[in-house]
């Protein structure tokens, strides 16, 4: 198959198609508890249906790798975007009633979109530019969080109901374009039979490989920590009128952003655990969290909570996937890969589900406190089990 640059044209057509598909995900996952607190639902059923959309995601991550194997990137792409653009059509004509529905089936669409994009992307790439290559990925599924959450609000606060049925049909007629001429390959470069057998073999592998079993367990506690940020944040800067929540999130999308393109070729892209870099980033998630636990005590340096929280974000995520993507054997890479973002979903899911509980049964304090110990956890882990992760490597 032939290599190309991760600034090609054909690559910049794929990272516009993520940003207009992650556009969409980024103004529901401010509006939809927004709208849902308005008609009466409590935290735990705000959670419960946030949570829905990434468990679903979270479910089907495995199968997305198989069906990618079989039936190749391409046509995967063009089924799941037939389902993303029902599913914004349904959010325009549904009440609240419907929304834990929708989410769930949002969540099945976004499991195979980040599948077959990434898919795409290590076929496509040479292993040099894999790192980058993923870095510009998550950057245009990142860059949403600058302006969704600003057109969220304003929807809420000035649009109504029309106006959000008429932003959800342009994002979803926006994507069916965006989608209709992409340079995904027609076959997987990885052409072995799956079963359902070896999709429920492949969960061994978890505690089999330590460079799967510690990535995943840390994309876990992580992931959860950035559920609860994304799900309680709006509502608990606007019951306890701490700041602005438009700031906040574009503040913290603007960190992303900011540094995976500055930093994108600094991703490590050569098989090896950057022990450094994972424990930094854990550090700042820990912080940043911590920050927002104690409000009050801290004005407008709130907002700085935000830069950390975005730093996690930007780095984590890319780092561990990148490191996989070598360290995996390359017959089950994708199957394997795929447990691997499911636990990604799992986490991002109870950071609704049951954060969501706490929120309700003590406060979103308490909540915020968990997210500070739940790094500190993940960042004990690392520090544990760094030399141990590229001994493995070298071994095999």
């Amino acid at each position: 198959m032939n290599r190309t640059s991760p600034a090609s044209a054909g690559f910049i057509r794929l990272y516009t198609l993520a940003f207009l598909f992650f556009f969409a995900n980024s103004v529901l996952t401010v509006a939809l508890p927004l709208r849902s607190a308005d008609a009466g639902l409590e935290q735990g059923g705000i959670g419960l249906m946030m949570g829905a959309y990434m468990l679903t995601c979270m479910l089907l991550r495995p199968l997305a790798g198989q069906w990618i194997g079989r039936f190749g990137p391409l046509a995967v792409m063009r089924g799941l975007l037939v389902v993303h653009a029902v599913t914004l059509l349904l959010y325009a004509v549904s009440g609240v009633e419907g929304y834990i529905w929708l989410r769930a089936l949002q969540g099945a669409a976004t499991a195979f979109f980040s599948m077959t994009m990434q898919a795409g992307i290590m076929e496509r790439l040479e292993d040099k530019d894999r790192g980058q290559g993923l870095s510009l990925y998550t950057l245009s599924t990142m860059l949403p969080s600058l302006v969704g959450p600003l057109l969220a609000v304003e929807l809420w606060e000035r649009g109504g109901s029309s106006a959000f049925g008429g932003a959800m049909l342009l994002l979803a007629l926006a994507a069916i374009a965006a989608g209709l001429s992409l340079p995904l390959p027609k076959a997987s470069a990885n052409q072995q039979s799956y079963t359902l057998r070896g999709l429920l073999e492949s969960f061994g592998e978890i505690g089999r490989s330590r460079p799967l079993g510690i990535s995943t367990f840390i994309m876990l506690l992580t992931s959860c920590i950035f559920g609860a940020i994304a799900t309680f944040l709006p509502l608990y800067l606007i019951s306890t009128n701490s700041g602005s929540v438009g700031i906040y999130l574009a503040l913290q999308g603007a960190t992303v952003v900011v540094c995976r393109f500055v930093f994108r070729k600094k991703i490590p892209s050569d098989g090896r655990w950057s022990a450094a870099l994972i424990l930094g980033l854990l550090l700042a998630s820990a912080v940043g969290t911590q920050m927002l636990a104690v409000p009050q005590m801290l004005g407008s340096l709130l907002y700085l909570s935000a830069v950390f929280n975005g730093l996690a974000l930007a780095f984590l995520y890319p780092t561990l996937t990148t490191y996989l993507s070598f360290a995996l054997p390359t017959q089950a890479r994708y199957t394997l890969m795929g447990l691997f973002m499911s636990s990604y979903d799992l986490g991002f899911a109870l950071g609704g589900l049951a954060f969501g509980w706490i929120a309700q049964t003590w406060s979103y304090s308490t909540v915020f406190t968990c997210c500070t110990l739940l790094a500190l956890i993940a960042f004990i882990v690392a520090a544990l089990n760094g030399k141990k992760m590229n001994a493995q490597i070298a071994a095999s």
